[in-house]
């Protein structure tokens, strides 16, 4: 008797939890309307150029807004290629919710330049391609560029250079501006020492950055950093410096 009383009661809970799978877990939310978008930046924290609020604008602009639409009707390929297009988003993703609601899930490019120039400004993201600047106030911690830059310029050579830098833990928190020469000589201001860097042509960049690497550890640790004005690296297995003038 016990027995068959146990196994009733195990048949019914098993019944329960199929009914409350069916119908609350796994809803039919083909046949509902969409009541809200939820917008999720997945690296919210480091980066703030979109928004939840933005994501919306930019699917209501496009015709592509989900609320109040039927669930049936709601492409999410097509929200998910919207979104991809733009300039500082770099990944997005799209689905419906047990709830019958829209999910987005976004992520945002990497700077690691910013461009001010005649060409304008824009930021330059860690893949090589060109990031607008966005609406917000939000700017990234990421070295600055002025002088003569043409986009193509600033998306090949200095690109390269730039990511030398960011791969680099000690440079990439050294340098914090370069400016381009019209002849595109470049040269480095540091965050540390009173000091410009001549770098020259960005054809033997590595080689002249180890050489001032050594230069650092070997010379300005020893004599002080704000012992030279400038520090040029143009020429073959030498570095010339500046004395700073103290008059």
């Amino acid at each position: 008797m016990i027995k068959k009383i146990v196994l009733i009661t195990l048949a019914l809970m098993l019944l329960i939890y199929i009914l409350f799978a069916v119908f609350v877990l796994n809803p039919n939310t083909g046949d509902g309307v969409c009541k809200n978008l939820e917008v999720v930046v997945k690296d919210a924290p480091e980066r703030h150029f979109v928004d939840g609020k933005e994501v919306a604008v930019m699917l209501r602009n496009a015709g592509l807004s989900p609320i109040g639409k039927k669930l049936t009707e709601i492409k999410v390929e097509a929200i998910e290629e919207k979104l991809r297009k733009n300039k500082l988003i770099k990944t997005a993703e799209c689905y419906k919710t047990p709830e019958g609601n829209i999910k987005v899930e976004i992520s945002q490019k990497t700077p690691v330049l910013r461009v001010f120039s005649t060409n304008g400004s824009f930021y330059v993201d860690s893949e090589g391609g060109i990031m607008p600047l966005p609406t917000s106030v939000f700017s990234a911690y990421v070295p600055v560029a002025t002088g003569f830059i043409t986009p193509e310029f600033a998306t090949t050579r200095l690109y390269e250079f730039v990511l030398f830098l960011y791969n680099d833990k000690f440079w990439d928190t050294q340098i914090e501006q370069i400016y381009v020469a019209s002849n595109q000589d470049i040269e480095l201001t540091p965050r540390v020492g009173n000091h410009q860097i001549i770098l020259g042509k960005l054809d033997n960049y590595k080689e002249n950055m180890e050489k001032l690497k050594i230069f650092y550890d070997r010379g300005l640790n020893e004599i002080g950093w704000n012992r030279y004005s400038v520090i040029n690296l143009k020429f073959k297995n030498q570095v010339v410096c500046t004395r700073r003038n103290n008059n």
